[in-house]
């Protein structure tokens, strides 16, 4: 499926989440996913969790609410 401006596949988040908190999963996610060559998946769940078990950021609010959408490879 085309997702929004032609993207194939998206990782959103369902909520407004702190750019701070945002950056760091991100950052988790895409070191997951290129440089350990994780699925999307298991890069996401590494990710969530990672960032939940650091100081400040163990809310759900801060990591749970991140999906992934499309067709991921």
């Amino acid at each position: 499926p085309i997702l929004h401006a032609g993207a194939r596949q998206v990782l959103v988040s369902l909520w407004p989440v702190e750019d701070g908190a945002t950056a760091d999963l991100m950052h988790r996610f895409y070191a997951g996913f290129f440089r350990d060559c994780l699925p999307p998946a298991e890069a996401l769940r590494r990710a969530q969790d990672d960032l939940r078990h650091q100081p400040g950021r163990q809310a759900p609010h801060y990591w749970a609410g991140f999906e992934l959408h499309g067709d991921w490879p």
